[in-house]
């Protein structure tokens, strides 16, 4: 049985069955997690210098920042997996006979 991956950008992987939370950056909540990250030693960044779209929490504690957006990151475990568990945004827009 082999291990898993999802890519998060710039050559960057991450074993799928370990992310437990996709989230955001812009919440205070959220950037305060990632400064105690930070100063314990447990933040990861794979933004390779660009601006951070993605905060990605892991089952050890770690956290990972990446410049894909969540709902990329999100796609893309989502195809790993076969398609189950999350589900599209629905549109406003109505389909014309």
């Amino acid at each position: 049985m082999g291990t898993e991956l999802v890519h998060i950008g710039f050559d960057n992987f991450l074993t799928v069955n370990r992310i437990i939370a996709i989230a955001s950056p812009n919440s205070s909540s959220i950037k305060r997690t990632m400064q105690e990250g930070k100063n314990k030693g447990l933040l990861i960044d794979a933004t390779h210098g660009r601006r951070t779209k993605a905060v990605i929490f892991t089952d050890s504690g770690h956290i990972f920042v990446a410049a894909l957006a969540p709902e990329t990151i999100a796609g893309r475990l989502q195809a790993s997996r076969g398609g189950s568990g999350l589900e599209p945004e629905q549109s406003d827009e109505k389909d014309e006979p």
